[in-house]
């Protein structure tokens, strides 16, 4: 396991006590997992190449999808690239309207320097590369207005033969901000970012009438990932999480969310979205079940893939298994998160001594036992336990004892969060 700054780890053990999965850190937590690294190294490679590439990972609640999809960006990022993870929500994000989805990537979007919102910053960035580059050109301190103008348009040509709106909004956007009208600019980068109820000053400067729309929002995509590049990024690992909701919507909203997707794939396939790495997570029940992924015969040959034996499992297949936790697995994720708490703890050899892989074992299975024997689903909330309840306070109580001094409870929100979520996908609205 390779060390973890006290920062991060301080990081990890908050989300742990929360029951959430950690933003970052997450090599320090994966186990099972490392056998797809390979697959997903070429593709990233592949990626920033040029290509694209798209994954569909299939597992059950507790799992592991999120912690997988995380892991991916964070390797992503240590290779330069751009991260957003959306997750599918049938009133605020639907898959078959995607201007709500490029919204929620601009929103979502991070880099290894911005955690969060990434967007603007992506943008100042790739426009002072530009003047910069202009200025060489032609041998001078700074370039003309017109050359500086000339070259954006040259660097976003494939993007304004089919949406000419987004480099003409770029080229008011730098326009605003040379003349210091900030509420212009603002309002524009908004607007370039999918945002509905832009100010009709700033559409006016720019020239546009309507919000960016399921059309638009496609090439608007494409134009972010034109920026990127140009920006130095790689690419853009983009995460569709949990589609299973999918499986929740009326009948005519989920045939237009699978058709939206099928389409989706088929651009990528046509090299329309170069530097983009799709990523999509859904339940077995998703991707097999009759409310699902069947119901759109194109979609469904399209993400085949023959499970057997999970010892042969293929990660570069379109589509892959996460097998989820046993209780070896969920015992030794227990030991790397002791073993991580004890490197900052004030008394590391107590938090081992006390908390030793015996009792680790003994937690687990309490846990498990708890929910029905259903270890796959219990390792968020085995780990809340284990930080919050167990290590925290043999951290704190120099007299405190788990044997002793602790008995297990789960709270009625807890087991039936856990119930809910894992019992979803057998939900028929």
């Amino acid at each position: 396991m390779s060390p973890v700054s006290p920062v991060r780890r301080r990081e990890i053990l908050q989300s742990l006590r929360q029951g959430t999965v950690p933003d970052g850190g997450l090599d320090a937590l994966a186990v099972g997992i490392d056998k797809f690294a390979g697959a997903i190294d070429e593709d990233l490679v592949a990626v920033a190449a040029g290509g694209s590439a798209f994954k569909a990972v299939r597992g059950e609640y507790g799992a592991g999808k999120t912690f997988f999809a995380r892991w991916v960006e964070q390797r992503a990022m240590a290779r330069g690239f751009a991260v957003a993870e959306v997750q599918i929500s049938e009133l605020e994000t639907p898959l078959h309207r995607l201007e709500t989805v490029y919204r929620r990537t601009i929103e979502e979007l991070r880099t290894s320097a911005f955690s969060k919102s990434a967007f603007r910053a992506v943008i100042d960035a790739w426009l002072y590369g530009v003047e910069e580059d202009a200025a060489d050109a032609l041998g001078a301190a700074e370039a003309p207005a017109a050359e500086v103008e000339k070259l954006l348009e040259q660097r976003l040509a494939t993007v304004a033969s089919s949406t000419p709106q987004y480099p003409m909004v770029l080229r008011k956007y730098r326009e605003a901000l040379e003349s210091g009208d900030a509420a212009t600019a603002d309002g524009l980068i908004a607007w370039l970012g999918g945002q509905p109820h832009v100010g009709a000053q700033a559409k006016r400067f720019a020239g546009v009438k309507q919000d960016v729309d399921h059309f638009l929002a496609m090439g608007f995509l494409t134009g972010l990932l034109s920026v990127l590049k140009g920006s130095r990024h790689a690419g853009l690992v983009l995460v569709i999480d949990e589609v299973e909701t999918l499986q929740r919507m009326r009948r005519d909203s989920r045939e237009k969310a699978l058709n939206a997707l099928r389409q989706w794939l088929d651009e990528l396939d046509s090299g329309r979205y170069p530097g983009l790495y799709l990523i999509v997570t859904g339940t077995p029940a998703f991707y097999d079940g009759r409310m699902g992924v069947q119901t759109l015969p194109p979609l469904a040959q399209r993400l085949h893939t023959d499970f057997g034996d999970p010892r042969f499992d293929n990660p570069r297949a379109p589509q892959i298994r996460l097998t989820g936790f046993d209780m070896d697995k969920l015992v030794e994720v227990g030991t790397r998160v002791r073993d991580l708490y004890a490197d900052g703890a004030s008394s590391p050899s107590r938090i081992l001594s006390v908390c030793d892989d015996a009792y680790l074992r003994d937690l687990a299975a309490a846990v498990a036992g708890e929910l029905g024997g259903k270890v796959g689903v219990s390792p968020r909330l085995f780990l809340k336990k284990l930080v919050a309840d167990v290590l925290d306070r043999i951290d704190q109580f120099e007299d405190f004892d788990p044997r002793r001094d602790y008995r297990l409870t789960i709270a009625t929100t807890e087991r039936d969060e856990v119930v809910r979520a894992s019992s979803a996908d057998d939900v028929e609205l």
